[in-house]
């Protein structure tokens, strides 16, 4: 039958794929982001960052963006905000809301970070053909939506 580690190295669950896929993403993604300028940060910022829109998004949206508890957003927005990455700033469209916007640094941060991403794809669709990764986004997207469904989460 053999040992369970020798099988999961062998035949990996969504688990392990979606793991290695992630942190591996996010080493580049963070060593690249570290030699343009942006030592301080963390894989734990993409909570925030990574769905942060020019303009602001509240913290209850990038919690469900993101899929992150908001107390932990909240911190990560503390962290961010004396890293100089991000500000609050009154919501114009509710005064008692709070708008999380993103400062001329964190702007930097979010092009680079688009730009590293993009270069990660092209290179994945260079090996595979464009019509090939276009495919698995499209099938991770869909079973990452039906895992998102189970129990309504």
């Amino acid at each position: 039958m053999g040992r369970r580690s020798e099988h999961k190295q062998r035949d990996p669950d969504l688990g392990i794929l979606s793991a290695r896929l992630l942190f591996s993403v996010q080493k580049e993604l963070f060593e690249t982001l570290a030699e343009q300028g942006h030592p301080r940060l963390r894989p734990r910022h993409g909570a925030v960052l990574g769905h942060l829109d020019e303009e602001g998004t509240r913290a209850t949206e990038l919690s469900r963006l993101s899929g992150t508890h908001k107390q932990v957003i909240g911190n990560l927005i503390d962290e961010l905000e004396e890293l100089g990455y991000v500000e609050r700033r009154p919501d114009p469209q509710d005064r008692r809301a709070k708008l999380i916007v993103p400062t001329a640094q964190g702007r930097d941060q979010m092009a680079k970070a688009d730009e590293i991403m993009a270069a990660i794809e092209r290179r994945h669709a260079e090996a595979m053909g464009e019509q090939r990764l276009a495919v698995f986004k499209g099938l991770f997207r869909e079973i990452a939506e039906r895992q998102l469904a189970w129990r309504g989460a």
